[in-house]
């Protein structure tokens, strides 16, 4: 932060927009604890560790009022993204808040505690640097249909018995059927035209 007051100092990056950063160690990226993170803890994580400024860690704020000032409008977003900070050994409350205007305050864990007046009985005491580095990462939950988890069945609902070959309504008529005797009798029981005409000269 300092070169970034004194462009002119050796060491200086000038590849860089100028300006304080947020240094973020690679230990915490790459930890299975991190990668199990909902989208709004990762989020959540960079807003409290923007607050740092050298000497205040332990007094980092993640209070509704504060948050809505960087656009966090959910309450719950807020609390649920806060809890797997918490449980996942990112982040740690030193002072726990009480209503009506009482905030906690909190440190990050890849920093070392400062000391500063008003933490709770046992703060120092509590603080494990790293504590993301041995947490078990949070286990989602799993989602199950309503009706169980048993296997879909590929059997019809009415059960595995051979059907009817024929319909329940009975056999269908042919609408377009030929029939293989003529409507007016076979042809082998008409009289040809020739007997015809022979019985007609006879009489």
């Amino acid at each position: 932060m300092a070169n970034a007051r004194n462009p002119k100092k050796k060491g200086y990056d000038t590849n860089r927009d100028g300006g304080s950063f947020i240094a973020l160690p690679w230990s915490v990226l790459d930890c299975l604890a991190y990668a199990s993170l909902s989208l709004a803890a990762k989020s959540l994580l960079i807003e409290v560790a923007r607050q740092f400024v050298r000497d205040n860690n332990g007094r980092l704020l993640i209070s509704r009022a504060y948050m809505a000032k960087r656009g966090w409008k959910s309450a719950d977003t807020i609390t649920n993204a806060k809890r797997q900070l918490l449980e996942g050994g990112f982040i740690y409350e030193t002072v726990m808040g009480h209503r009506p205007n009482k905030a906690s305050w909190y440190a990050v864990t890849w920093l070392g505690l400062d000391k500063i007046p008003g933490y709770d009985e046992g703060a120092f005491e509590g603080f494990k640097r790293s504590a993301y580095l041995s947490a078990s990462p949070l286990k989602n939950t799993s989602l199950r249909p309503p009706a169980g988890t048993g296997k879909a069945t590929t059997a019809p609902p009415t059960g595995t018995d051979l059907l009817p070959s024929v319909p329940s309504a009975g056999a269908m008529e042919s609408l377009s059927c030929t029939c293989s005797v003529p409507l007016s009798g076979h042809h082998l029981e008409m009289p040809s035209v020739t007997a015809v005409s022979t019985l007609r000269n006879q009489h």
